[in-house]
Parts: C-alpha cells; structure tokens; sequence
C-alpha cells in the first residue's frame, strides 16, 4: 500500500471556505489512485485553514501528473464557493510536488491541476498532458468571449457568456440580491447621491476568478459614499448655473484635500506649474521636441522675444532643442455634446512651451486652432491676465479630454483588458507566461466592466459631464487607437521618439525608466530560463496565438501600429512582456492616481467649457470666465469621479508582490526576490529625492503602485 500525503491551503478571504464534500484523485505515470474523500475531525477547509490527509494506493503511481479535485454536494447544505490556494503532495519517496491552484472553485464540479512547474508545449510530450492543455483552453475560450464594443475600440470581454453559464448551472442572481453577499460579489447599486446608473445583471454575472472581493468591493463604496452624500445634502449634484466666485470651487471636497491638491489650488495660474504638469502631471505624454514650427502655429520672434529676454531668439532656441509643442489636433473633429440642456464647446489647441536657462518649462504661445488665421489669435503671456488665464484653461480642457479618453482609459484601461483576455484564452494556467502576467490582469476585466455599466454607457457619467458626451468618447477613443503605436507603448521608445531624454525635472521620465527597467530585468531572467532559443520562441504555439490574438483583437491587425503579430527571439518576448506589466501598473499609476490631487481644483481639469473658444482678445473678465466654466453641478459630478478613482480600494497588491505562488521552482522565485529588492531600492530613492522638493512625485512610488489596472 502506497500512502501519499496531501497538505491543502484554503484562502484566506471571507467565505473561502467551503462545507461542500471534496474528493482527490491523483493521476501518475503508473497510474491514478482511487477517488478518495478528504475528510478528518472537525471542520474542513475553513477560511485560512492548513490541513493534512492521506490519500491510499495499492501501489505507487510513479511521477505525477494530475491532481483532480471533486467538489460535490454534502446533506442537505447549500452548495457554495471555495477558494484553493494550493495542495502539496508528498509521495511515498519523499518526492514533494506543488500544485498551486489560486481558484474560486463553484458548485459540483471536478478540477484537474497540474504541477507548478511551469512548462511551454514544447516542453510536454505526454498525451494526457497536450490534451490537458488543449481542453483547458477550449474551456476558457468558451467562458471568456470577444465582443465589438464599437468600431475602432479594442475588443473586450464578452460578460453574457458568463450569464450564459450561470444560466447553464441553473444559478440565478436577481436585482434584490444584497450587495456585499459574498466574498466575490461586485457589489453594485444606486450608492446614495451618486449619479451613476448602474447595470447590475452584468455586473453580478462575472466568472468568480475575475471578480471584486468583497473586501475591495466594500472598500469602493464607503470611499465614495461620504463625499457623494455631502454634496448632496449641500445640493452641490443637483444645483445648474455658474460658480459665484473662484473660491466657492475650493470648498466642494472640505475634508478631502491632499498636499497636491492645495499646492494646486494656490499655483494653478502660474505659468512655472502649467508647464511643470506636462512633465509630472496626470498626462506627461504630450510634449514633443520642435526643431523648426509647424505652418499651422505661425509665431513669430516678436512675439515671444519678452518672455525670451535678451541673447536669443526663437530660431536659436529651436536650435538648442528648447522648443516643445502640445498638439491637440485629434479634438479638431471631435463631436460636441449639450450639457443641462446647453451646447458646450472644444477646441483643438496648440501650445507652444520653451525650456528656459533655469531649467523651468513655460508657455510660449497658444492657438485655440489648428487653422492659424484672423479668428484664431495666438495669445501669448503678454497679453491681458484674464485672456492668458481663460488660453491656459481652454488647454487643460483639451488635456482632460485627451488624458481621460486616451492617455487613462484606452491606452491602460482597454488595452490591458485585451492583454488579460488573450492570456487567459490562449495561454494554460502551465504556461511560464501565464503566470508571469496573471497577477498583472487582478481584477481589470471587473473593473472595466464596471466603467462600461457606469461611465460609458448612454446616460452614463461621461454623457452628463464632458463636452463631448459618449459620442466624443467613442470618436476619441477609435481615433487614438488608429494613431497608436508600438513606439508609444515602449516607454525608453517614447521618451526617444518625443525627443524628451534630456528635460529637467521630469520625474515621470526618470522614476519610470528605473522601473522599466527593473520589470526588463525580471523579466529578462523568467524569459531565459524558459525560452533559451530563438526556436523555442518560434515552436511555442501557445505563446504565437496568445501574441496574435492580441494583435488581432486590440490593435485590430493595422500594421502600422508597428505592434507584433509574431514573436521571434526571447528579446523581442522581453520587450514585449516588459511593456504589457508596465503599462498594466506603473503607467495607469502614473495617470490613474493623481487625478483628484490636480483636478479637484476644477478650473485646472475642466470636463466642458460653455462658451466658444474666443475669437479676439481684450474680452476676458472674471465674469465671462466663470460663465466658460463647467456648472455647479458638472464640477461636482466630475469631482466624484477624480476622488473615487484615484482611491485605490483595499485588498491591494503592489508591484512586485506575488501572494499568490505560481511559480514553484527555485530560478524564477529567486528572481521575484531580486526584483522586489530593486524595487525597494527605487522607492528609496524616490522618497530620499520628494524630500527636497517642493511638490514631491510619487505616483511611481513603486509601494503605491498597483500590480494590474484594478480601479
């Protein structure tokens, strides 16, 4: 009789435990052992438990291959979820095998695991093992399904598959079921004061595995609750018309200002701080360097010569590569949207920046046009406070607009939800790769599920906030999708490319480029213990589809996107993979976590503008200027949104922390260590250098930057 030991982990979250019966049966090469009940005194598989059985043979199974898990009814209890995190067996040898599992496991069903040890196709040449794989992703293809959200979007998930199986397990979740019910429940519904139409069939029918906690679930909404009430007794969310006064703005969010913020509402009309967020603010991607202007800003020496002083000119500075422009020629066309029953306007500015002998970036001169002509003056900081001031403003409306439809949702948000559908569809829970990225796609398909049902949808926030409405959305979107490139997505590439390597100061530049390349370097070392050939690149089927599929479904086949649609070389799979986990964590915290801190002083992140971009200048007063700016009941709408969403809810999990043991071998957990301990370098040096500024940065903090795109 041959005995083997099996010790099984069950999570530690509220209701991961199960009362449902749970069988084992263990599949070698000699062999599998009768289906055997684990079962000992007392209560199993409790939340956070750690429990021992033996599982009998008549002889031994040799090396082993599976492990199957039945989960089936026990009396007369109601059947419920368990969460495995992982089963060690121990074989009569002394032979210790790990099967990490990390899994929701719902209702009666058998699961079959495999062995940590992560293997390529390549790698397996056992039958039951290929058709393992293959029966594992034709199973999830068949759960996680595309769909066309609109044309020119990047495919995204597909959730009434996942109604379709609940329906298939005859389990049903009704608009009545209360909202923190268990620990996978998304916990949706009309939060009181919040103006937010919530779909909540789509919500509550997500596969378990891809679901809030309850713990980040509960989070969620009591961060949103208090500010949503507080402006609703005051009547801020329901009351239309202008501002009074400036200062009224600064009064919305009493109890929730931050450092920046304040630093914000006191600089925000300065010119050293408009230039200083092209660099370290919400949206630090829209500068590019000039070597001569474009014909359609046609400034000229005269009219920058005072701001240039003495010993220059424009030509000189161009030559030196101290010229930058932010060009916001995608909102040329972009449609228009009414807003409390009134038209609302964009413009489509550029703005002109020099970098000055002190090292500070300052504006030159802004067109509301990209058409220069007698209705489309150039202003310039010469001219009246209030025309400049009212120039400044119409550019931070164009950067919301770009930043939130562009910068923010589709280059992290929709982009990343590609990257975890095609993982999950074309790579084995085996796969080396799979296990590298899975804790880089927690929680985004929920997340963006919930930012369709709220944000996105006809009557959603972005209808009742922004100048452009969901059509404008959807024209953005689909037009900066056709722009993008694989340059863009690279960040050493896009640095290069928008001629940006040398600026001081640029902090989003330097703390990302030590981060880039610390996941380059972990990934460096998972990519050569895997794949030591180019043909090892080249024969991994999986790993081709997975790189096809997203080239297919997000950049939809459009070559010039420069993106692969094929992998060649463990270099090419290196930069790849190098630019998927930084874009799923530290750029969407680099334009995810500050939005509050520069927008809550509304007029440095209007979401519309009531009045015509102006034609002439010597019109601008406080009173026309408060008459451009978004209502009363726009700004604390928009508000909401910037506090909810740069509050990272709990159950967090920070770049480079890996809970969850996917990996089992000794090469790729030595190289998670070394990657944490380069991570915690750069944090230290990051907070030793915010010490002698006077605004700190800290968005690419690496503790405060979260694995995956999750809020």
């Amino acid at each position: 009789m041959a005995v083997y030991r099996l010790c099984v982990t069950t999570g530690p979250y509220l209701k991961a435990g199960t009362l449902d019966n749970i069988s084992a049966t263990l599949v070698g090469t000699c062999g599998e052992s009768p289906k055997q009940r684990l079962d000992r005194v007392g209560r199993d598989f409790a939340s956070g438990s750690v429990q021992k059985y033996k599982v009998r043979c008549p002889s031994e199974l040799g090396e082993i291959l599976l492990l199957r898990l039945h989960k089936e009814r026990y009396a007369f209890f109601r059947k419920d979820s368990w969460y495995c995190s992982r089963i060690c067996v121990t074989a009569p040898d002394g032979t210790i095998v790990h099967f990490p599992c990390y899994q929701w496991i719902e209702g009666y069903c058998t699961m079959e695991l495999r062995p940590g040890t992560a293997k390529t196709i390549c790698q397996d040449s056992l039958p039951l093992l290929l058709d393992h794989r293959k029966q594992e992703l034709q199973a999830r293809q068949e759960c996680y399904r595309w769909k066309i959200y609109a044309p020119g979007f990047p495919r995204m998930v597909d959730v009434s598959s996942f109604e379709e199986m609940e329906s298939d397990k005859k389990f049903a979740l009704t608009k009545t079921t209360p909202y923190v019910e268990q620990e996978d429940s998304p916990g949706n519904r009309y939060l009181p004061g919040f103006p937010m139409k919530i779909d909540i069939p789509s919500l509550l029918h997500m596969e378990p595995n891809i679901r809030y906690s309850a713990t980040k679930t509960t989070s969620l909404i009591f961060n949103i609750i208090p500010a949503s009430l507080g402006m609703k007794i005051r009547g801020l969310l329901d009351r239309k018309g202008s501002w009074k006064k400036l200062d009224d703005i600064h009064k919305i969010f009493w109890c929730h200002k931050t450092f920046t913020s304040e630093y914000v509402t006191e600089h925000w009309c300065e010119d050293n701080f408009f230039g200083y967020q092209y660099l370290n603010g919400v949206n630090p991607v829209m500068l590019h360097c000039l070597s001569s202007l474009p014909s359609k800003l046609p400034v000229t020496n005269d009219m920058v010569a005072p701001l240039l002083g003495p010993g220059t000119c424009l030509q000189t500075e161009l030559e030196r590569g101290n010229i930058f422009l932010a060009d916001y020629w995608i909102l040329e066309e972009a449609p228009v949207h009414c807003l409390n029953g009134r038209q609302q306007y964009v413009a489509a500015p550029l703005c002109l920046l020099w970098l000055n002998p002190q090292g500070a970036l300052l504006p030159l001169a802004i067109q509301l046009s990209q058409t220069p002509g007698p209705n489309s003056p150039i202003f310039l900081p010469t001219d009246s406070d209030w025309d400049w001031l009212l120039a400044k403003t119409w550019v931070r409306n164009s950067e919301f607009l770009v930043h939130e439809n562009n910068t923010h949702f589709l280059c992290t948000h929709l982009l990343c939800e590609a990257f975890a559908m095609a993982t999950l569809r074309q790579l084995p829970l085996c796969h080396p790769i799979y296990k590298l990225l899975l804790p880089h796609t927690r929680y985004t398909l929920q997340v963006n599920t919930i930012a369709r049902a709220t944000l996105l949808n006809p009557e959603g926030l972005v209808d009742k906030v922004t100048s452009i409405g969901r059509r404008g959305l959807l024209y953005l979107m689909s037009t900066g999708l056709a722009h993008f490139t694989y340059t863009n997505f690279c960040l050493p590439d896009s640095l290069r490319a928008r001629g940006v390597l040398t600026i001081p100061n640029y902090y989003y530049r330097d703390d990302g480029l030590k981060i880039w390349a610390a996941i380059e370097s972990f990934v460096s070392e998972i990519v050569s213990y895997y794949y030591p050939s180019d043909a090892s690149v080249q024969q991994d089927s999986e790993l081709q589809a997975w790189v096809g599929e997203i080239f297919a479904q997000a950049f939809l086949n459009r070559e010039s996107s420069g993106f692969p649609s094929r992998l060649c070389t463990p270099g090419e799979l290196v930069k790849y993979l190098t630019a998927i986990i930084f874009n799923c964590s530290a750029q969407h915290a680099a334009v995810n976590s500050g939005q509050h801190d520069f927008g809550a002083w509304m007029p440095n992140a209007p979401s519309s503008m009531r009045q015509p971009p102006p034609q002439t200048k010597g019109t601008t007063t406080l009173e026309s200027y408060l008459d451009t700016l978004p209502e009363v009941n726009i700004t604390c709408n928009n508000l909401l949104l910037f506090w909810l969403v740069s509050q990272e809810p709990k159950d967090q999990r920070p770049l480079g922390t890996y809970p969850d043991e996917h990996f089992t071998e000794e090469v790729p957990r030595q190289s998670i260590a070394t990657f944490q301990n380069r991570l915690a370098q750069i944090s230290k040096d990051i907070r030793e250098r915010n010490q002698s500024l006077p605004l700190p940065y800290a968005y690419l903090d690496p503790p405060l930057i979260e694995n995956s795109v999750s809020i």
